[in-house]
Parts: C-alpha cells; structure tokens; sequence
C-alpha cells in the first residue's frame, strides 16, 4: 500500500520545479548551509572522501561541487585489455542482459522498447536488435562522474525531454517505461568494432547532466527532441571523463548483436566501479 501512495505521489509531484529548487539549493555558497549538507549526505550515505583529491569540506564552494568530487588518480584503477568495456560509472547494476524483440527489461514485468529509450528511427532501433544492455544506477553515496567505457569517437548527442520520477529501484519496479519516460541524453559512440549508445537519464531533483563535449545541457529542459551540437573534444579513451550529473542517476549502455558479451557474474544488484571490466568484445 505504501509504495502504491508514494508511486501516485510521484505522478502529482512538480518535477522539473522540484529540480529547478534543488539546482539553486545545491549551489548555495554560505559555509554554513553548505558544510551542514555535504555532512548530512556524508553521514548518512557513508561516502568515502579519502578517495576524493580533497578530503576537507570546505575547499568545496557548494554542495555540487562537492556531489562532482574528483577522485585522486589511481583511485579507480582502469582495465587496459583491449577487449574489455569497462564500467563507466560507480554504481549498482539495475538491470542487464539481452535486448530481445526490440525491447529492454526494466523491472517486475516492465519494460520498454529501444525506439522510445532513444526516440530515434526503425534503422537505428533494429541496429541494437538482440543486442545487449547494461543499466546502472548512481546512488547519493557514489562518485558522480561518467567516463569513456572504451576508446571511442562521439558522433551524436540527442537531448530527449520527458519527466523527472526517481529511478531507484522501488520505483523502477512500479512505474512502467520509466527510463523511456524521464528526461535524457543520448551520447552514439563510435568505435573500431561498431557504434553503441550510452543514455543519461535523468531524475528527480536529478536532472541537471553535462558533458565534456556540450557542456552543461540540463537545465533548460528539452521542450522537443534536439540534436546537440558538439563543441569540444569528442575523441575518448577508455576512462576519460564523458559528463557528470548534477546529482546522481542512471547510466544505460547499448551494444548491437555480437559486439560483446556481458560478465556472466554481473547481475541485478551487483555493485560496479568505474574501470572495472563488465563485458568483452567478441570481435
């Protein structure tokens, strides 16, 4: 019954006002307010800041900055073998596997086709065809950048529009199409053995997501479909920084039929770093 009350709270709730707070919020520089939360989050998520360049507070001027920590080099060892795709994220796998008929498994019986997650055509969608696919999930306690699964070249950044429900993993069980549903980004990258599509997908009070490429895309929040100009370095190698959500979320990574298969050890609730391998390339 509960999580039916707060599953119809979500539909009520003024998403894209809610973030648009939080985005003003999380920016607030006044020591004060700001040290109060960074010790909150801290606290209550256990986030381990010995890992983070700095480790103190207050060298961070807001709250967001702090969420966007940079970790010290060598805190997130990357897996140089040339056949391996590696995590891009830290985070926990919400759900990963075959895409079979087109469509992708959510949770609990939902799922959603790969022409509503990237809203994109029939020649596009059939490409990732019985392909594979990994999502993602970036809790309040874990690094907040995203990095390069492998070396690759991006050719295209969609901004998608939609709502801003949460993506945690009660309400990936409830509501149905949520990630086909939320405001995101589609980043196609290319590589030596094929194109795949790794989506940012927003979320409530959630929804700010830049990259190294366009810079900040959210907000302002998509009224249409957009193709975003490219404006920077596209070219990547495994592990170099891709964006970073302001606030956390979900990562989806797409792979056509026979590019690569998944760790047969990875699965619903695994918790994954960045750099560490996930999936090797058939090729």
């Amino acid at each position: 019954m509960k999580r039916k009350i707060y599953t119809g709270f979500q539909y009520l709730l003024p998403h894209r006002l809610l973030s648009k707070i939080v985005n003003k919020l999380m920016r607030v520089e006044n020591k004060t307010i700001k040290n109060f939360i960074i010790n909150k989050i801290s606290r209550s998520y256990q986030v381990n800041m010995q890992e983070a360049v700095s480790s103190d507070i207050n060298d961070y001027k807001h709250f967001n900055a702090f969420f966007t920590r940079e970790l010290k080099k060598g805190s997130r060892p990357i897996d140089t073998n040339k056949k391996s795709i590696i995590s891009p994220v830290d985070g926990a796998i919400s759900q990963c596997g075959k895409i079979k008929h087109g469509r992708i498994f959510q949770a609990k019986g939902f799922d959603f086709s790969v022409s509503e997650l990237l809203a994109c055509d029939e020649k596009t969608a059939e490409y990732y065809q019985n392909g594979q696919f990994a999502t993602i999930y970036l809790s309040p306690k874990d690094y907040h950048r995203m990095h390069a699964p492998l070396d690759c070249q991006v050719s295209k950044t969609v901004h998608i529009p939609g709502r801003l429900f949460s993506v945690a993993k009660w309400t990936a069980e409830s509501i149905p199409r949520l990630f086909a549903r939320n405001e995101r980004l589609v980043c196609y990258l290319e590589t030596e053995y094929g194109q795949i599509a790794y989506i940012l997908v927003g979320a409530i009070m959630v929804s700010s997501m830049q990259t190294v490429f366009n810079g900040l895309v959210t907000p302002p929040y998509a009224s249409q479909v957009t193709e975003v100009p490219l404006i920077g370095n596209t070219k990547l190698a495994k592990g170099d920084e891709v964006g970073r959500f302001n606030m956390g979320s979900t990562v989806i990574l797409l792979m056509p039929e026979g590019f690569a298969e998944l760790n047969s050890d990875l699965l619903e609730n695994t918790v994954v770093k960045l750099g560490e391998k996930i999936a090797t390339i058939m090729q």
